[in-house]
């Protein structure tokens, strides 16, 4: 069975940190990403998310972090897995909306 409760890090060493998932699914943490092109020093950044409760225990989820450092936002979904040797792994894709200057700039906001 899934728990998103802890923490957790990807292969390029960004760190995330889930909070108690409350009795509706929702939950909060802190996004500690090791990667960004903002110009400004990396800080952790709040995130807010939600999950299903599965009775089978792999859940899908999402959250949304508010990067501190940037004028920047991204959204996460995903689903938790649990292994054969109890192991939990979460697979997930991500979309970041930046900020940009006029909407004929907007083709290059979203990654």
């Amino acid at each position: 069975q899934c728990d998103l409760t802890g923490w957790w890090e990807n292969e390029l060493g960004s760190k995330m940190r889930v909070d108690a998932v409350d009795s509706q699914g929702n939950f909060t943490g802190e996004y500690h990403t090791a990667v960004s092109s903002a110009q400004k020093p990396i800080e952790p950044s709040p995130l807010i998310g939600s999950q299903h409760l599965d009775e089978d225990g792999q859940c899908t989820f999402g959250f949304v972090v508010n990067w501190k450092f940037s004028d920047s936002t991204a959204v996460f979904t995903g689903q938790c897995f649990a292994g054969d040797g109890g192991e939990e792994v979460l697979q997930s894709t991500w979309l970041l909306r930046e900020k940009v200057d006029s909407l004929p700039s907007d083709w290059k906001a979203t990654r």
